[in-house]
């Protein structure tokens, strides 16, 4: 018997004595059971480091980081971060944790305390991030992802920092889109109206009261679309509303038919 064999079955036999998991080895990588622990989560960024080709490297770290998040281990996916050398990956790493942390809402133990030390730790992160057009989409990422977690204070409070007005008024604009696919049509309402810009903000009532009518939020959607300031794309929103509203209703009537 060889000594490394040797060695595992003593290791395997102490922990199973003690009443602990094995700990996983690089080198024999079946030893991790997937439902036990994150080894798999190790074995990844293992694996990762030992990437050569950077864009490959940096995507690897930024799916790690997100997995990480969905782990509850937002503190080592905020680590990753200074690992990740490309600046657009890093804002999109910013964007994916933040997203990813919002999908628990659902987990009471993602409180509103925890988000908050979350983004303002992705904040941070973002102030790091020289290359500017990747500064201001990690900002955009973070207001989007507020938006997504329900925290609108901190998402408006994030977009109105942006210095470029383009860039800021696209952070609205999206903003507003989750929050009415999030179904909060008067907060979606209220980040259209930050917007400086007559040309975004026409843009953005077109798209959530295209969100709000396919979700059959009529009135609010009639509401969104009747403040767009253009006659040709006021007439089509209120079109499509108009077009939704009939196709659900006659969808309505057949099956209460059958």
């Amino acid at each position: 018997m060889g000594i490394r064999v040797f060695s595992t079955i003593i290791i395997t036999a102490f922990t199973a004595i003690a009443g602990l998991s094995p700990a996983p080895t690089y080198a024999d990588d079946t030893a991790c059971q997937i439902d036990q622990g994150r080894c798999a989560l190790d074995i990844l960024e293992h694996e990762a480091q030992k990437i050569e080709n950077t864009s490959w490297r940096d995507q690897t770290y930024r799916e790690l980081a997100k997995l990480l998040v969905s782990e509850g281990l937002e503190n080592e996916a905020l680590a990753v971060l200074p690992k990740i050398e490309t600046p657009d990956t890093v804002a999109l790493t910013i964007r994916g944790i933040g997203v990813a942390a919002a999908e628990m809402k659902f987990d009471a133990r993602w409180t509103e305390a925890r988000y908050e030390a979350l983004f303002t730790a992705l904040r941070s992160a973002a102030e790091k991030i020289e290359h500017p057009p990747s500064y201001a989409i990690a900002l955009t990422y973070i207001a989007m992802g507020q938006a997504f977690a329900g925290n609108n204070d901190g998402a408006w409070a994030t977009a109105a920092d942006m210095e470029n007005d383009s860039l800021r008024h696209k952070a609205y604009g999206e903003t507003a889109e989750i929050q009415a696919e999030n179904g909060d049509a008067s907060a979606a309402m209220k980040s259209i109206a930050f917007i400086d810009s007559l040309a975004y903000r026409n843009k953005a009532y077109v798209t959530i009261s295209k969100i709000l009518a396919d979700q059959k939020n009529y009135q609010e959607a009639f509401q969104a679309a009747v403040k767009v300031d253009n006659p040709y794309k006021k007439a089509q929103s209120i079109q499509y509303l108009m077009n939704v509203r009939r196709h659900y209703d006659l969808k309505d009537h057949l099956e209460n038919k059958e």
